[in-house]
């Protein structure tokens, strides 16, 4: 169990939260966790400590949407994705998470402003684009757990309705997470210490999925929509380093 000051808990707990919320609709909240246990463990480290967190925020979200899966988009890109899960893992050897992340971020950012102003409809360009950006999102999402905002992106392009959307990102992390343990166990990402820390803040996770089920039901679908662009571009912008 790693070693933290109260304010330290205060953080982990908070993020715990932003765990639950982003899987029960708002993935652009990841950005949340993602830095805040980026700051207290290290970017690399941090993968391994949030992926089992992941895991269980997974399962809950699929336990509230289920019902509305669209297994026709997991079919288009999960293989895709687990071959960049794969390639991920390779980059981890060799790449820093610092090298690779505003190339990410310029990624996120074009498809963001192709989404919002491209002459061609997005969706054209999606249905074109569903094996490379579901394998983009293994890569991401193997780095440094940052593969929703591309999945979003995808989904978004397709018109996959909010509830549609939250089970299919539901269903999609949840086999490719678990398709990622045993590489961040044989990385030293997953240990005994860093299971028990995810034990304590399970029940953070559990609130951050009521509140966002409870929340995701009363937010319009063009807000939803314009909600999902704008947060991943702050992640878009984050990884570039502009802030």
């Amino acid at each position: 169990m790693p070693d933290l000051t109260s304010s330290q808990w205060a953080l982990a707990v908070l993020a715990s939260l932003g765990v639950g919320i982003s899987k029960a609709g708002f993935p652009g909240l990841a950005l949340l966790h993602i830095m805040i246990f980026a700051f207290l463990f290290g970017a690399r480290d941090s993968t391994g400590i949030v992926l089992p967190m992941l895991i269980v925020g997974d399962l809950g979200a699929i336990g509230g949407f289920y019902r509305h899966t669209r297994w026709d988009q997991l079919r288009r890109t999960l293989p895709a994705a687990c071959v960049g899960v794969v390639l991920g893992t390779l980059l981890m050897r060799h790449l820093s998470d610092t090298a690779f992340a505003p190339v990410l971020g310029w990624i996120i950012l074009s498809l963001v402003l192709l989404h919002t102003f491209g002459t061609q409809p997005f969706s054209d360009v999606a249905k074109k684009a569903a094996v490379p950006l579901g394998m983009l999102a293994g890569v991401t999402t193997m780095l440094a757990n940052a593969g929703g905002p591309v999945l979003t992106l995808y989904l978004l392009g397709m018109k996959v309705p909010k509830l549609e959307l939250t089970a299919t990102i539901a269903w999609f992390f949840f086999a490719l997470n678990l398709f990622k343990v045993p590489f961040s166990v044989g990385l030293g990402l997953i240990t005994p210490g860093t299971l028990a820390l995810n034990a304590v803040l399970v029940p953070g996770i559990a609130i951050g999925l009521l509140f966002g089920r409870w929340l995701i039901q009363r937010v319009p679908q063009k807000l939803f929509n314009q909600l999902l662009l704008a947060f991943a571009a702050v992640a878009a912008f984050r990884l570039i380093g502009v802030f």
